[in-house]
């Protein structure tokens, strides 16, 4: 068992400029008081409405090893074990540089406007039972969240995966200067931030900036069926990559997609991988995520890994917290089926999320039920975004549309009056009514941007009644915005 702390205080003075306090040695990194761990090295971030310095005393309380500190907190004991640094956030970056900079593992950057999260989560997934594989948590894909996986990454990782995320042009350039990929995957380019941005190419141009810090040798892993795919591969070309890889149905796809069976419970996939056509079950249903494992087991070739024993691997893909996991519900009504995939949302991941629901059949007596709140970050083009929505609920056979938010109320009017069900102003105007709704047999989706808070929804339907275990529960898909 390897016992190597992940960093000594001598390590973080060299790798931020710091002065430390005294010696001490951590087992990992937190920013964050209620998570903390015994052993760990807490970095006091200060923000707009919080400063981690007020709660540095709490975390050595909880047993961190030391504290990262642009200044000395009041109420310290003298001996404190302390690093000392002109900027915690940035001396968090050179944290995450000096990580890269020591490490031998295989880099992987993922980014696109959706399917980053499930992209990554499932690169770990195949990686794992071959080497020591690190991913970034959850979605810690932005300024501090990057830098902070970064340094968070054993010293032994084989593969390292990292999320990339912006809203705004400049961000991924940045980010990628610490991760200094050797696979960068792009997953699609769709509408989203585009209050932001003045056109889907601008989003392209500011995913394409994943190029930039691409090592010489590196690969660029694109989405051929996606209309912006020359444009990227233009991007590309222009940066200086030499090897791009396509992936999708397109007969003139590297990795293509020869044949897809959709299952409410998972999909059987036939694909050309790296010249190898490969047969394998994908535990997430839904066309999206056999896309996303074409990417991933592209990347997996990339990488040098197996790509056979990869593709094994994803049959044991589970549903995050937020993108498509399923809860089966016992409400006054009877038991009804809860779909949550409330974390996020833009155009392109709510028609998956609409399709998702499509596949999965109600029991007798039951209804196919969206709630859906607001897309944001759309900009002049919310409205219509929004409406368009009505044609993929049509094609899904959704009976009732709960819609809630300034935007939704677009989505609302245009839906026939057999489909409407309520609008609400808010996600905590409309979670009674759904929960009033939700009968025996239904299938309830919940789905909505972060801002929106969909989760408020999710909640007051688990509060219904008990989830029931993994025996019962089941899980599916659902894509990442941002």
């Amino acid at each position: 068992m390897n016992t190597q702390p992940l960093w000594t205080s001598n390590e973080v003075a060299s790798a931020t400029g710091g002065t430390n306090t005294r010696d001490w040695q951590a087992s990992g990194l937190s920013i964050n008081t209620r998570t903390i761990a015994p052993g760990e090295l807490f970095i006091a971030l200060q923000g707009p409405v919080f400063d981690g310095h007020d709660f540095v005393a709490d975390a050595l309380a909880k047993g961190a090893a030391g504290a990262l500190v642009h200044r000395r907190p009041e109420n310290l004991d003298d001996d404190a074990p302390l690093s000392l640094v002109d900027d915690t956030l940035g001396a968090l970056w050179r944290l995450g540089a000096a990580a890269h900079d020591r490490s031998s593992a295989k880099f992987i950057a993922v980014t696109g406007s959706v399917g980053k999260t499930g992209t990554k989560e499932a690169l770990r997934s195949c990686l794992a039972p071959q080497a020591a594989t690190f991913a970034s948590a959850k979605s810690l894909n932005n300024h501090w969240g990057v830098p902070l996986s970064l340094a968070r990454m054993p010293r032994d990782t084989v593969y390292g995966v990292f999320e990339l995320g912006m809203n705004h042009p400049g961000e991924i350039r940045e980010l990628v200067r610490l991760v200094k990929p050797d696979v960068a995957i792009i997953t699609t380019i769709a509408a989203a931030h585009l209050e932001f941005f003045e056109s889907l190419e601008a989003i392209a141009d500011a995913k394409a900036e994943i190029f930039e810090s691409l090592k010489p040798d590196g690969t660029a892993i694109l989405n051929i069926d996606n209309a912006l795919y020359d444009h990227l591969v233009k991007r590309a070309k222009e940066t200086g990559v030499k090897t791009i890889v396509s992936f999708g149905r397109d007969a003139k796809a590297d990795s293509r997609l020869i044949k897809f069976s959709a299952g409410e419970h998972g999909s059987d996939v036939t694909a050309l991988i790296g010249g190898q056509e490969l047969s394998y079950h994908v535990g997430q249903p839904g066309e999206h995520w056999a896309m996303n494992t074409l990417a991933v087991l592209t990347a997996v070739h990339a990488a040098g890994a197996d790509v056979k024993r990869a593709a094994a691997a994803l049959s044991d893909l589970s549903a995050l917290a937020g993108r498509g996991e399923r809860h089966r519900i016992h409400g006054p009504k009877g038991k009804f089926l809860l779909i949550d995939d409330a974390y996020n949302a833009n155009p392109a991941s709510v028609r998956a999320a609409i399709s998702l629901l499509a596949q999965s059949a109600p029991e007798k007596g039951g209804r196919r039920i969206a709630v859906l709140g607001d897309m944001l970050e759309l900009g002049k083009t919310a409205g219509k975004l929004h409406s368009d929505l009505v044609q993929p609920l049509l094609e899904a056979k959704v009976d009732l549309v709960f819609t809630c938010g300034r935007h939704m109320q677009s989505l609302h009017k245009n839906l026939p009056t057999k489909m409407q069900a309520v609008h609400a102003e808010d996600s905590s105007a409309v979670a009674p009514l759904v929960s009033d709704a939700a009968a025996k047999g239904d299938v309830v989706l919940v789905k909505g941007s972060l801002g929106s808070r969909m989760a408020v929804v999710i909640e007051a339907l688990k509060a219904l009644g008990a989830s029931r275990s993994d025996s019962e529960a089941e899980s599916t898909g659902g894509q990442d915005a941002l």
